[in-house]
């Protein structure tokens, strides 16, 4: 394998953290209502576990309240258990066969237990990164070990693997940022 291909690798690893980040931190509760909170809610459909997304339409109704509308008008209570037991901590209206979410508004000290639960999920994707940082760096000073570069282009390609490095790590603090600012947000 040659340097430029492991760099390419590394991006495309690097890249994918990042975007699970962005993808993971979307569904974290801020004082507004918005579709993806419900995002990552699985209902028990008839035997499978599907996303609530599979089985109806969400959409915004105001600020505070969300509207959930099966598919499948039958399924309104089996959905309602599921957004009940979900760790948001709301519980849906149930209006004929549609569901209202209303988002009750955030506590200073809920604001702040959700702004250290992003920055776990923060860390560990930092982490994430550091992992395929030295995963690459191994492989390519496993490479100059067997000569198939030489120390010069070794360096190269570290200090390359470390811009990489940097650049993810600053898209996760810029995503966490905004996702905090978004929290504190009254």
């Amino acid at each position: 394998m040659e340097l430029s291909d492991l760099l390419k690798q590394c991006s495309e690893r690097m890249n994918s953290s990042c975007d699970f980040f962005t993808t993971d931190i979307k569904s974290i509760r801020t004082g507004r209502a918005t579709t993806n909170l419900l995002e990552s809610i699985k209902i028990d459909y008839h035997g499978s576990t599907m996303p609530l997304n599979q089985l109806s339409q969400v959409s915004v109704s105001d600020q505070r309240s969300l509207i959930v509308q099966p598919w499948d008008k039958s399924a309104v209570e089996i959905i309602s258990k599921g957004i009940q037991s979900s760790d948001l901590g709301i519980t849906p209206q149930i209006e004929g066969d549609k569901l209202r979410v209303n988002i009750p508004p955030m506590t200073e000290e809920t604001r702040k237990n959700v702004v250290k639960v992003l920055k776990q999920k923060s860390e560990q994707s930092k982490v994430s990164i550091r992992n395929v940082r030295r995963d690459i760096q191994d492989e390519i000073r496993k490479l100059e070990k067997e000569g198939s570069c030489s120390e010069d282009d070794s360096r190269r390609a570290i200090t390359e693997l470390q811009k990489l490095t940097d650049q993810s790590i600053k898209i996760i603090d810029d995503q966490s940022s905004l996702k905090e600012t978004e929290i504190m947000q009254v």
